[in-house]
């Protein structure tokens, strides 16, 4: 990937470029905000995010106040180079109202149109089974699958992955997308029940996926992707 010297960021007639903060594993939009170039120097140096306010019209270190600190993954410049994506790891909620983006509404004229799903629930599902873990809760599936332990996990692994295969067979779309969604819901309490990480599974896949070109380093010695 090409890169970007600070030298070479073109910043506007006040000094500013548009940061867009994204969270770095889930693709997620979290907020946007502006830079001027002494806080992406403390940025880069920090490795958390710094603006400049320009209500205030000072320097703000996000989660100062909140301690919803941001931790730069990597930050991304533009074809013209006059704005930035910055992908962080959030120590919290982006939104001062507390909700884990600023853009957690829709223009009206969209509300209702039909939703095709966002691969960012499998984040906020793999973080909500952790959380379980650590505050449990009354009647909570997640929970008692935790309780029971690998036994039990294995087994509905079996279990929902043959529901799968009979609705293939039936050839229910219907049904090959519930019992999908039972069948990821259950490997994901797998993972953290084995203390596997999401990410380091996206990792493996990513690095796979670099090596689609060699078919003796992926899966099958005999096949690729």
């Amino acid at each position: 990937m090409e890169s970007v010297d600070l030298k070479d960021i073109h910043f506007d007639e006040k000094g500013l470029i548009p940061a867009v903060v994204q969270d770095a594993r889930s693709g997620e939009v979290l907020m946007v905000a502006y830079m001027n170039e002494e806080s992406l120097k403390k940025t880069v140096d920090s490795g958390e995010t710094w603006f400049w306010s320009r209500s205030r019209q000072k320097l703000w270190h996000k989660g100062e106040e909140s301690a919803h600190f941001q931790h730069v993954q990597r930050i991304y410049v533009d074809c013209d180079a006059d704005t930035l994506v910055v992908q962080v790891i959030p120590d919290g909620p982006a939104c001062h109202t507390n909700n884990r983006s600023c853009f957690y509404r829709s223009l009206t004229e969209w509300a209702n149109k039909e939703d095709k799903g966002n691969l960012a629930i499998l984040h906020v599902l793999y973080d909500e089974i952790k959380d379980r873990r650590i505050h449990p809760q009354e009647k909570s599936y997640t929970n008692y699958l935790q309780q029971k332990g690998k036994n039990k996990i294995d087994k509905k692994i079996g279990e929902e992955a043959s529901e799968v295969i009979i609705a293939d067979q039936h050839e229910d779309k219907k049904e090959i997308i519930d019992e999908s969604c039972d069948l990821l819901y259950h490997l994901f309490v797998l993972w953290e029940n084995a203390g596997v990480d999401l990410y380091d599974i996206m990792a493996k896949m990513e690095e796979r996926d670099e090596k689609k070109g060699n078919k003796k380093e992926v899966g099958h010695k005999d096949k690729i992707f």
